[in-house]
């Protein structure tokens, strides 16, 4: 029987570049990963307080054409109690195209949490369809 002993292969010096022993871990990629998934989180945290679940809930209930500048939109904004909403209102022809605009503001009676509206949007076309794009604090 023959007995054969291993060695560390011989490289020749300075041409492979520094060889390492062990395995080390990347320290700095994963700080960064680590600040940016924070950082992430902080952003989309103050970004939802900001924008996100709105207590102005607006709901279309209808629109009629009184004539063919303008176009009455009834709509229904849930507010906190006595609150009031600042409402952007839009006028759209046939083709969905914007023909009017208009922002209003609605106050709850009392202690309402519910505001029934009914908005006349001046319009440079005959409209078709009215919407509420969103309402927010006034």
């Amino acid at each position: 029987m023959s007995e054969t002993r291993t060695t560390a292969p011989a490289f020749p010096p300075g041409r492979y570049g520094k060889r390492r022993s062990g395995r080390r871990r990347p320290v700095l990629p994963i700080l960064v990963l680590v600040v940016v998934v924070a950082a992430s989180l902080v952003l989309s945290v103050s970004l939802f307080q900001r924008y996100g679940q709105t207590d102005y809930d607006p709901q279309i209930v209808g629109w009629e054409e009184p004539s063919a500048t303008v176009l009455t939109i009834r709509f229904t904004v849930r507010v906190p109690a006595g609150g009031a909403a600042e409402c952007i209102l839009r006028a759209r022809d046939y083709d969905g195209f914007e023909v009017g605009r208009r922002t209003v503001v609605v106050r709850a009676a009392g202690d309402e949490s519910a505001i029934d509206a009914e908005e006349d949007v001046p319009t440079t076309a005959r409209a078709s369809v009215g919407d509420v794009l969103k309402c927010r604090a006034a």
